[in-house]
């Protein structure tokens, strides 16, 4: 230990290294202390014996692993960081134009890894096939819904970081319209390998230079461009992360992003592709695809040995429990054995219900001895969740029935039309809503909708910031919640084809109260980007309820019948006729004018009665004839796109006075 702190310490480095370095031999100095004093423990036969009953060991050993791990990602972020200052600005410049998705990196979001000492075997299996090229260079980790794929997925991509392996990682999510979309997948991984490897920037950035509109080509173009050509050329060996395939939207009947790749990851040997997704059948068709069957390793979580599986949850409700009998006190022999025992016998290998179960009895304003008695006492399920037949008292539906059933009970069933819309708008949002703007698109009051979210804060990813996003912690809850099979009690159901269009009406009454011209207070004449304080300005002026309903109203129109609901039909033409500029004004300051193509388009198509589609056919030329005003300026909507619009345009006429 001496030896390795002098050559340690004494080694080059700035004054962040050299106390990184300090640290760190602080930490395995009391490791060491630690072993010293198992290894001496008198009555035993020192450290072997330790060993045989190893949890104690095998705990300082993860410690130690993760010392030197904390370390290495030190040094590999502070390397990284340095890699990216390197990037000259022109390059920079191509980089940050290419179309990515925000926070889908593993270094981004709240996502946590592994409890420590918890899927050991499966972490150093998947470890070894990222280190050895002599094995297949793709890999599915294969698991039903709450088996643990996302965790493993962060803790593999933290590892092979420190390792100086991982090129780029995505975490696809349903909740994000970026993160599953597949056409945005391969442009962002190709960003991060830019940024990450000088070889691959240097074949990269010249490409898009050049043909700036890749990015917008096919899956197969995209990829063959943008990853394979660069990665062969320059020869790089690295590890491509993507986790949770099954959560992008995908019309084929075998995964695009599977079938594409089938088709080169034998021209780029010295890449690997580490994969995960639930076992639907578009992801199982794609994986026996023949060009990625005999190229692929899998590993199915749900068909690993239960003891094993078992052992690991229940060291995770132990710690857990331990950490609020520290916080709460008081609580000196909870939880009983048995009752940690039944708890992991109802997990049934699923790490969500085990998490689940712990938010659930952590509730801040209740006690958690009542709080786990109160859950051990409900009444099973007989659902099962997907095709998964475990017994009734050990599903995922049961534990969600319970907390339903629980936080709603039978007392106020004239609270359960709030109920379900509450929920509706957090399944359903096109992206996450939080609680102040589900309260401003519904009209309730913010009062009323944060308590009802955080009595089911265990479902939930819920702040205490009611302006921050909610959202399910974990998709098989809204799953059970829109499924009639499966959420039996018809009180919490929730149905998509009533709940879009009250979203829909939500947002274009919200559109029609408050929607006015310059609504950022913009000086004359000027383009958006000769405002420094947009950004600030738009937060001020424009809330997130607002910003969501400019943005995604559309999204709930999800077929014709909604659209012939004269309830709608009424609110829409409104909005066109007395608020369609102003709407594109806000598009304009929030870098989102595309989406005035994709509304109108699709409001053209669903709509049958006639004043509207002519208005809305109308609306849709003006925004295709002067897309680049509107994308650059939102003044210039009324100063140039206005009074340069037909003299016979509907909308010249309503909007004309603007000009």
């Amino acid at each position: 230990m001496e030896a390795l702190e002098a050559h340690f310490v004494t080694r080059p480095g700035n004054v962040v290294e050299q106390k990184r370095r300090r640290e760190v031999i602080r930490k395995l100095g009391c490791i060491e202390e630690q072993l010293r004093s198992l290894s001496e423990e008198p009555g035993l036969r020192g450290l072997d014996e330790h060993i045989q009953d190893d949890e104690e060991v095998s705990g300082l050993l993860e410690d130690l692993r993760e010392t030197i791990s904390d370390y290495q990602m030190a040094q590999q972020t502070a390397t990284y960081k340095q890699a990216c200052k390197l990037i000259v600005t022109a390059e920079a410049s191509v980089l940050n134009n290419i179309r990515c998705a925000q926070r889908a990196e593993y270094r981004h979001g709240d996502r946590r890894g592994c409890l420590k000492g918890t899927r050991t075997a499966v972490l150093d299996q998947i470890e070894l096939w990222t280190q050895d090229f002599d094995k297949p260079p793709v890999y599915w980790l294969n698991g039903l819904a709450g088996t643990g794929k996302s965790t493993i997925t962060q803790t593999i991509a933290e590892r092979i970081f420190v390792d100086g392996q991982l090129g780029a990682s995505f975490f696809c999510s349903r909740d994000f319209e970026d993160r599953k979309n597949l056409h945005f997948i391969f442009p962002t991984i190709a960003v991060q390998l830019a940024r990450r490897y000088t070889e691959v920037r240097s074949i990269l950035v010249p490409l898009v230079r050049s043909d700036p509109a890749i990015v917008d080509e096919s899956l197969y173009n995209q990829m063959k461009k943008l990853i394979v050509e660069p990665l062969e050329e320059s020869a790089i060996s690295t590890v491509i992360v993507i986790d949770a395939l099954d959560e992008c939207e995908d019309e084929e009947p075998a995964s695009a992003i599977l079938t594409v790749l089938g088709q080169f990851v034998s021209v780029i040997p010295k890449v690997k592709f580490f994969l995960t997704g639930r076992p639907e059948p578009r992801i199982r068709r794609g994986f026996g695809l023949p060009l990625l069957a005999e190229v692929t390793d899998m590993f199915v979580l749900h068909e690993v040995e239960p003891s094993r599986v078992d052992s690991d949850i229940q060291l995770f409700f132990r710690r857990s429990f331990l950490e609020i009998a520290d916080r709460q006190g008081g609580l000196d022999g909870w939880p009983t054995k048995e009752q940690l025992n039944i708890l992991c016998e109802r997990a049934a290998g699923l790490f969500v219900y085990a998490v689940a179960t712990v938010k659930f009895i952590d509730h801040r304003n209740n006690n958690p001895k009542k709080q786990l008695d109160r859950l051990l006492q409900l009444p099973n399920s007989t659902a099962y969740e997907g095709m998964t037949k475990f017994k009734p008292n050990t599903t995922l539906d049961s534990l969600y029935a319970s907390i339903l059933q629980e936080a709603f009970g039978d007392d106020y069933p004239e609270d359960d039309p709030k109920v379900r819309s509450v929920l509706g708008a957090v399944i359903l949002a096109a992206n996450p809503l939080s609680p102040s703007a589900i309260g401003t698109l519904l009209g309730f009051d913010t009062e009323d909708v944060f308590p009802l979210l955080s009595s089911i804060h265990s479902l939930l990813t819920l702040q205490e910031d009611i302006d921050q996003p909610v959202r399910p912690f974990h998709k098989s809850s809204p799953d059970f919640i829109v499924d009639p099979t499966r959420c039996i009690n018809e009180r919490f159901r929730v149905s998509p084809p009533s709940h879009h269009p009250e979203l829909l009406v939500g947002c274009l009454n919200l559109m029609n109260r408050t929607l006015e011209k310059n609504i950022c207070k913009l000086p004359d004449s000027v383009t958006n980007s000769e405002v420094p304080d947009l950004r600030e300005r738009t937060k001020r002026y424009i809330d997130s309820g607002l910003q969501y309903a400019c943005k995604s109203w559309y999204k709930h129109l999800v077929d014709q019948r909604t659209a012939r609901t004269p309830e709608i039909t009424s609110a829409l033409h409104r909005f066109l006729e007395n608020k369609f500029v102003f709407w594109l004004e806000v598009l304009s300051v929030l870098g989102a004018a595309r989406e005035a193509i994709d509304a109108l388009d699709l409001v053209t198509k669903r709509l049958e009665a006639p004043p509207t589609v002519e208005l809305a056919n109308d609306c849709f030329r003006f925004v295709t004839g002067f897309f680049e005003v509107i994308e650059e300026s939102a003044p210039h909507i009324y100063h140039s796109a206005l009074p340069l619009s037909p003299q016979t345009s509907i909308v010249r006429k309503l909007y004309g006075p603007h000009a």
